[in-house]
């Protein structure tokens, strides 16, 4: 039977060996009228190790409003462990930039180990077009020497953007070699999965493991987000207790399998109301090529609380929220269809896992 997690200061937080903090619990990329959610980001602490799960808009100054990291001049991620993103769409990575051009100027004299980089590997094919029958013009295909690239490309191609600021630093401030800091990895699907990402993006899989050190196991599985593909999401057994984070995903199967008997489960949810009254066919301005993402792609209010159930968690976050300011009543109604303890996540909100330490 799975405990239930209350949300915590940070200072009642800091007791617990194994915590997780909401650095920002916004989803998509617009900015939300009327809402202080900062782009999606997560954290994991064990042993005072972080690790970070996505790189949405702000998720630097809310790190460093969180306190998971050392205070002071040019600190910040000296513990910083493992990173790992769960798909390429630009809200979980439009600050991923940050973190590498940045880590020079916010850890001291050096960082501990070379941080470890876990991200979906190249698409493999490009998605196909929706409604191609009915559009007028059809889209050139962008950069089609690597249309597809998986995070290590990508990575190495930001540096390359980068490379008179690398350059200067180096040269200038004697500055770290930044491939001495980071380490780059695409997430490797388990053979005979994934070779038809436009056909069935998530096939039933058990998860895999991609991360292992002396305080986590990282397992992954498919969820999906289609058209986007690999999209994953991601389980952190820890000696406290497991963490499971469902990244970007409609209802799923796959999500139900790595999320069974996880203590907490932060999941994403978005508003179909919103979605309905904005593009729906009732609409001012009628959307059907975002409508049919937003249907798919998306778990609605009333979807998640049963996806919980199905899996037996005991505590079901809400995070990744669309819109980012819908009233927290209405994110209430997700407790339908869900015995166990439900919380509206909020910027900065922290649980802790086990028993606090003395």
């Amino acid at each position: 039977m799975t405990r239930t997690y209350l949300p915590l200061d940070a200072a009642d937080a800091a007791k617990y060996r194994t915590r997780v903090t909401l650095l920002g619990t916004a989803g998509g990329p617009p900015w939300w009228d009327g809402s202080d959610r900062t782009g999606i980001s997560t954290a994991i602490t064990v042993n005072d190790a972080v690790y970070l799960i996505d790189c949405g808009e702000g998720w630097g100054p809310q790190f460093r409003k969180s306190g998971l990291g050392p205070a002071g001049f040019q600190k910040g991620l000296d513990n910083m462990r493992a990173v790992f993103i769960t798909h390429h769409h630009s809200d979980h990575m439009v600050d991923y930039p940050n973190l590498l051009l940045l880590a020079w100027h916010n850890g001291s004299d050096g960082l501990k180990q070379p941080i470890q980089i876990h991200g979906p590997g190249d698409r493999g094919a490009l998605p196909p077009i929706f409604a191609e029958e009915k559009r007028e013009f059809l889209p050139e295909v962008f950069h089609p020497e690597s249309p597809t690239p998986g995070l290590v490309e990508s990575s190495e191609k930001l540096l390359q953007a980068y490379a008179l600021d690398i350059n200067d630093r180096m040269r200038d401030n004697a500055k770290q070699d930044l491939r001495e800091i980071f380490e780059f990895h695409d997430i490797e699907l388990p053979a005979g999965t994934g070779d038809d990402p436009n056909g069935n993006p998530t096939p039933g899989m058990e998860p895999f493991e991609i991360y292992r050190d002396d305080n986590v196991r990282v397992t992954a599985i498919l969820v999906d987000h289609r058209p986007v593909f690999p999209a994953f999401a991601f389980r952190f057994d820890t000696p406290d207790g497991a963490i499971v984070i469902s990244g970007d995903t409609g209802v799923c199967g796959n999500l139900v399998t790595i999320s069974e008997g996880a203590d907490i489960l932060l999941h994403e949810c978005i508003d179909m109301d919103w979605v309905d009254g904005l593009m729906g066919p009732d609409s001012p301005k009628p959307d059907p090529n975002l409508m049919q993402h937003m249907l798919a792609a998306h778990t609605a209010i009333e979807e998640v609380g049963p996806q919980a159930e199905k899996a037996g968690v005991g505590t079901l976050v809400l995070t990744h929220l669309v819109p980012g300011n819908t009233p927290p009543e209405k994110w209430q109604k997700a407790q339908i269809g869900f015995s166990g303890n439900l919380v509206v996540g909020e910027d900065l909100m922290h649980f802790g896992l086990g028993e606090p330490r003395d």
